[in-house]
């Protein structure tokens, strides 16, 4: 009898130990980090098809799409610091409602512009400086068997797709990967942006393959986005897939465990 009541003792225990670990990694999803699997490419060389990040939903504070809570204010931010230019920030869609996942180019007051695919900041160029050429093969890639878009094509399936590649950096010193496909797209030649109070401007590091704040919204575009929309910064990629499931652990790569997203 005795051990019959300490099995059962023992079950029990184990069932709370579960049950409050899934409430803590609720609590834990909740309130500081969001995951957000990469769909598309049009972060790409920074972010893959199938990387899987964890987004910190406290970097900026907690806003209407942030918020874990209903009593959190509608608009505006409480907690957090300001989202600085070149983070790479999750953000709700204002029109279709999707998240969204580029990087903060443009701040409250900036103007914005592309010259044959360079990008110009209040009034100033951007530089660029080549760094060799972002190398993949032409396959189809992810759940949505998204086929990759190619400087050299067109391309056959299983060949190699390239795209030149450039080291971006910011006026405030950070540098990251730009890709580039062609220079004559609208994307690359645009009028002067001006970011209105309260508002950012984002852009994909894939340049010639983004749907970003280069296009209005009126046309599937972000346009410029209210700060109410902002979600969280991504930082660490976790893990990363290269099958059409996260869960298909042998497609994996091995070089971008834990990586730094900079």
């Amino acid at each position: 009898m005795a051990s019959k009541e300490k099995s059962g003792e023992s079950i029990a225990d184990w069932g709370k130990t579960i049950a409050w670990a899934l409430v803590i990694a609720g609590l834990f999803r909740t309130l500081l980090f969001q995951p957000f699997w990469i769909p598309s490419e049009s972060m790409k060389d920074t972010l893959l098809i199938g990387d899987f990040v964890f987004v910190n939903k406290m970097a900026y504070g907690y806003s209407k799409y942030s918020c874990p809570f209903s009593m959190c204010p509608i608009t505006g931010r409480i907690l957090g610091s300001e989202p600085q230019r070149g983070d790479v920030v999750v953000f709700r869609h204002p029109v279709n409602g999707s998240d969204f996942i580029k990087r903060l180019i443009g701040l409250p007051g900036d103007t914005i512009q592309m010259k044959n695919g360079v990008l110009w900041l209040n009034g100033q160029e951007v530089p660029q400086v080549p760094d060799g050429q972002f190398e993949e093969i032409y396959e189809p890639q992810g759940p949505m068997d998204n086929l990759p878009r190619c400087e050299n094509g067109p391309v056959g399936q299983g060949g190699i797709c390239t795209r030149s590649r450039f080291v971006e950096t910011l006026p405030e010193g950070r540098s990251h990967h730009v890709l580039n496909i062609d220079s004559n797209g609208y994307g690359d030649n645009t009028d002067v942006f001006t970011v209105p109070p309260g508002h950012y401007f984002f852009m994909g590091d894939n340049r010639d393959n983004s749907t970003d704040s280069r296009y209005s919204q009126a046309v599937g575009g972000v346009g410029m986005l209210p700060a109410e929309y902002l979600i969280g910064r991504a930082d660490r990629i976790i893990f990363s897939s290269a099958g059409r499931s996260m869960l298909f652990f042998w497609t994996w790569r091995s070089d971008r465990y834990f990586k730094a997203i900079e």
